[in-house]
């Protein structure tokens, strides 16, 4: 059984690393695209910015509706790392447990 957790558990501590990585990248675009750094009209910029977007708003938008209103200020991604910290300490914790 080892044999197929402990490779399990490892695959999904990469996968929430990756996507923590997307979630940065979201945060970053949208911080240039909101100082017009880079812009929409170009169809690859728009591409990606889409691609990140489609993944991280469905674990984004729960958050923010918990969220108080800060004027403008965006903390959901943060308390989303936050969340995937934990849950990748959870994983690391449980793939040493197993062997």
């Amino acid at each position: 059984m080892d044999v197929i957790i402990g490779p399990g558990l490892a695959l999904i501590y990469h996968l929430i690393e990756i996507y923590t990585w997307v979630l940065i990248i979201g945060v970053i675009m949208s911080w240039l695209i909101a100082f017009n750094v880079i812009n929409l009209s170009n169809q690859f910029v728009r591409m990606i910015y889409d691609v990140v977007t489609r993944l991280t708003e469905p674990l984004l938008a729960p958050i923010r509706r918990f969220l108080p209103d800060l004027g403008g200020v965006d903390i959901s991604p943060v308390i989303l790392i936050l969340l995937l910290w934990f849950a990748k300490d959870v994983i690391y914790r449980l793939a040493l447990r197993v062997g």
